[in-house]
């Protein structure tokens, strides 16, 4: 068979009703495959909103509200809580830069939550 025969014999393959279906479930599942490796819209974070929402109670408890910059010094003690957290679950390893401010941010989303819907214990109403 010569080179011609068999880009011709392709050629035809692919043109047919069977040729489209392959040539279309391929991409559909290359599409697939790329979208889960380099998803650009995964909220990393989420993975240790556990970890998020016990930094943030503990650095409500920990840190006083007349303390200087209180919600800077709260939110520096949630993220070192978490970043503990990280590297504990990655066998020491830090986080990247990128990571680390999707934290900051998650950190910043959580707390916005728990004060909204009351998970956040005012001094007033304490229940502990």
């Amino acid at each position: 068979m010569n080179w011609t025969a068999f880009v011709s014999a392709l050629a035809d393959f692919f043109n047919s009703g069977f040729g489209f279906a392959l040539i279309w479930a391929g991409l559909v599942v290359l599409f697939a495959w790329l979208s889960s490796k380099w998803n650009p819209f995964e909220k990393t974070w989420e993975k240790y909103e556990g970890s998020i929402i016990t930094g943030i109670k503990l650095a409500e408890k920990n840190v006083p509200d007349d303390t200087p910059n209180a919600g800077l010094a709260k939110l520096d003690s949630a993220l070192r809580f978490v970043l503990k957290a990280y590297a504990d679950a990655h066998g020491g390893k830090q986080p990247s830069a990128k990571v680390t401010e999707q934290l900051k941010q998650g950190i910043q989303i959580k707390h916005a939550d728990l004060d909204r819907f009351g998970g956040l214990s005012t001094p007033g109403n304490s229940t502990a």
